[in-house]
């Protein structure tokens, strides 16, 4: 019998989840270990993030998100008197918004699925909250969920009020709060999402300058990411996305000329591979995409990522083994296992204070797929 997969059966040891940021470890964002996977000679190496440059090659492709996080997590009380603490998630069309009702915990909130539609919640500076309907909306009103459509009722613009009353969305590995400023990427230019695009936590302006110094490209797109509630592993729901055209040209460039395509995060996949034909070809896109990198919809765009480590049965690892897959010509492959019992073994940090995980493959791969079709 074959042995059982690590990335399915593994559990992450509470010293192993990393509770703060690196800075309050004495040390710079990119100073957080940065475990690499070779791919295409299936080797792993251990390394730290400031020395990226060293694994990437001129002309390769950058892709980042610059979708800035919000003060997402707000305090709330029913007509009853009943506390509560309510993420938002996503502004959906018709200013309305997906919410996540959560009840306030020992050291974090922790899920609350007994909400009921029409539910009135009060919160800071007069503002209410309405929640109208379950999210998705498949079995009716009366359907237990942990997202839920909802009006908002505020004294001022969200972003604004968010800013005055709101704080950064934090779960129960992190007993403690920090500031805002804690959870925003360098690439942070838009507003938008619920939780940090994490991936890119550890980029700072000097590595970004030594980068570009190498002749490594970077281009924007954005996608604001919704809760992850870690605690259930649920696919991502429909998230907002903008590729503008001056990016996806570069990918379609980068990639005809041989070289690779690395998304910072599986925010940028996400959003990349939306607008992503059969033929491999990128074009401009916006809108919401609930796609999910899965082996009957495989990668088109992207064949190198740098990534957070994930929790086992995540639809993220899916998608990175699909990244692996990619660079192996579709091959399946135990590089994967490999790799993250290598992070566990060596102490690697989860989560989004953590440490980093690049997977690279070969820069032809998807010029070769594209001219066999």
């Amino acid at each position: 019998m074959a042995a059982a997969s690590v990335i399915d059966d593994f559990s992450v040891p509470t010293r192993l989840e990393a509770s703060e940021p690196p800075e309050a470890r004495g040390l710079r964002r990119d100073d957080v270990r940065l475990l690499v996977s070779r791919v295409d000679s299936d080797t792993i190496v251990h390394s730290r993030f400031a020395e990226l440059p060293s694994w990437l090659s001129p002309g390769d492709l950058l892709v980042v998100n610059t979708s800035g996080t919000l003060n997402a997590a707000l305090s709330a009380t029913t007509r009853d008197g009943d506390r509560f603490e309510l993420h938002l998630s996503t502004r959906l069309p018709g200013n309305l918004w997906v919410v996540e009702v959560r009840r306030p915990g020992p050291v974090a909130s922790l899920p609350f699925h007994r909400a009921r539609a029409g539910t009135t919640f009060d919160v800071s500076g007069g503002g209410q909250i309405v929640i109208l309907a379950p999210y998705p909306f498949v079995n009716g009103l009366n359907t237990q969920s942990r997202l839920w459509i909802a009006a908002l009722q505020l004294p001022e613009s969200v972003p604004a009020y968010l800013e005055r009353f709101g704080t950064p969305i934090r779960y129960s590995y992190v007993p403690r709060s920090w500031p805002e400023s804690m959870y925003q990427t360098v690439f942070a230019t838009e507003p938008g999402s619920a939780e940090m695009p994490s991936a890119a936590r550890p980029f700072t302006p000097e590595l970004v300058t030594r980068l570009i110094s190498a002749g490594i490209q970077i281009a924007p797109l954005l996608l604001h990411t919704g809760v992850s509630s870690l605690e259930d592993h649920e696919p991502p729901y429909e998230e907002y996305f903008r590729v503008p055209g001056e990016t996806a040209s570069r990918v379609n460039a980068a990639r005809e000329e041989g070289h690779r395509v690395i998304a910072a995060g599986t925010t940028v996949v996400r959003a990349l591979e939306t607008v992503t034909d059969s033929r491999g070809r990128a074009f401009p896109g916006e809108g919401w995409t609930s796609l999910v990198i899965t082996p009957t919809r495989p990668l088109r765009a992207v064949n190198a990522i740098i990534t957070g480590f994930h929790e086992p049965h995540a639809t993220h690892l899916a998608m990175i083994e699909q990244v692996i897959a990619a660079a192996r010509g579709g091959e399946s492959s135990t590089h994967l296992d490999r790799a993250y019992h290598e992070a566990l073994q060596a102490g690697y940090l989860w989560h989004e204070f953590g440490d980093s995980h690049l997977i690279i493959g070969a820069g032809g791969v998807f010029r070769r797929l594209r001219t066999d079709t």
